[in-house]
């Protein structure tokens, strides 16, 4: 949830007969408790998204100083255009600016929205056309953790991907170089499924099933050499509910974008466990708690082997004599 709303810019970037054109709107808006709501939802649709891409502020954008917000927003808008005319899958639309605090972290939210048609029934009963913001319609977004920024953090800029030179063409205009961490975001990609399948959240029903059926799918794509795309991901993986995966997967504040391929050596902890002591070390494979050949008894938390390989029940038997 969204703590504050600090300052709010609008702008528009209009499309004419032969290129794009900024209108500049209001680099100061009043933050009333609309703007709030609009703000807030807007954060909250970003957040619940899952295919998102992850970066820096590309070298000649670090060098400017932005501290101003109207400068911002403006050197922001001429950016935006100048990329817009070079895509020709661009289009234009109201574009919203805004400087908000969540978890003592100060941020930037930029989103496209367009107008929507929509009715509304008069004071005398009649049925009239609204022109209204289309919210839950919007196309591109990003967010900047401008805290992140300012601390010197490898990934602060995260947007929407979308499809295409539209999704590019809204990349560049934040200034950010998305480069991937493959190895880093394997680990992330598994720490998160591993917090969405604890029993206390009760989201999966069987967790030991759930992160084996991750692994082989991650195995999948790197057979292929496929990157990863968060959503269709959580659709095979978690069917009964995708929705509430990919809101997980795609948290902006644990910054997983996908585009990735998954390596191999980093997705280990999904499906095997190992620990080692000064006189013994053990591996095993999740499937052999599934399957009932090794028990964990959580009250004694002690573990117990069964099916025991024959050279190693010579072994002790033979030791025992």
């Amino acid at each position: 949830m969204v703590e504050q709303v600090i300052q709010v810019a609008v702008h528009d970037l209009k499309r004419n007969s032969e290129s794009f054109e900024t209108v500049s709107g209001n680099a100061h808006l009043k933050v009333s408790e609309t703007v709030e709501r609009v703000v807030g939802e807007l954060h909250a649709m970003y957040a619940s998204r899952a295919s998102k891409s992850h970066g820096r502020f590309a070298d000649e954008f670090r060098k400017g100083d932005f501290k101003d917000f109207a400068t911002l927003t403006a050197k922001l808008m001429t950016t935006l255009t100048v990329q817009a005319r070079r895509k020709p899958g661009a289009t234009g639309g109201h574009v919203l600016f805004a400087h908000l605090e969540k978890d003592e972290q100060r941020f930037l939210l930029v989103a496209i929205i367009n107008d929507k048609l929509g009715a509304a029934l008069t004071k005398s009963f009649d049925i009239a056309s609204v022109e209204h913001l289309d919210l839950d319609g919007f196309r591109f977004a990003g967010r900047i953790n401008m805290t992140a920024w300012t601390n010197s953090a490898d990934r602060y800029i995260g947007f929407l991907k979308g499809k295409g030179n539209v999704a590019e063409y809204f990349k560049e205009f934040l200034g950010c170089d998305s480069t991937v961490q493959d190895l880093e975001d394997t680990r992330t990609l598994v720490r998160v499924l591993n917090g969405f399948a604890e029993p206390a959240k009760g989201f999966v029903k069987d967790k030991q099933a759930f992160l084996q059926k991750a692994y082989d799918i991650c195995q999948r794509y790197i057979r292929d050499n496929e990157p990863l795309d968060l959503e269709t991901f959580s659709n095979e993986l978690f069917p009964e509910n995708p929705k509430e995966l990919a809101k997980s997967l795609g948290d902006p504040d644990v910054g997983l974008g996908d585009g990735f391929v998954p390596k191999k050596r980093a997705l280990s902890p999904m499906v095997k466990f190992s620990a080692k002591t000064r006189l013994w070390s053990v591996e095993f494979n999740r499937q052999a708690l599934t399957d009932g050949k090794i028990v964990y008894n959580d009250d004694k938390k002690t573990l117990t082997f069964t099916e025991l390989p024959p050279d190693l029940i010579e072994r002790l038997e033979h030791d025992q004599e």
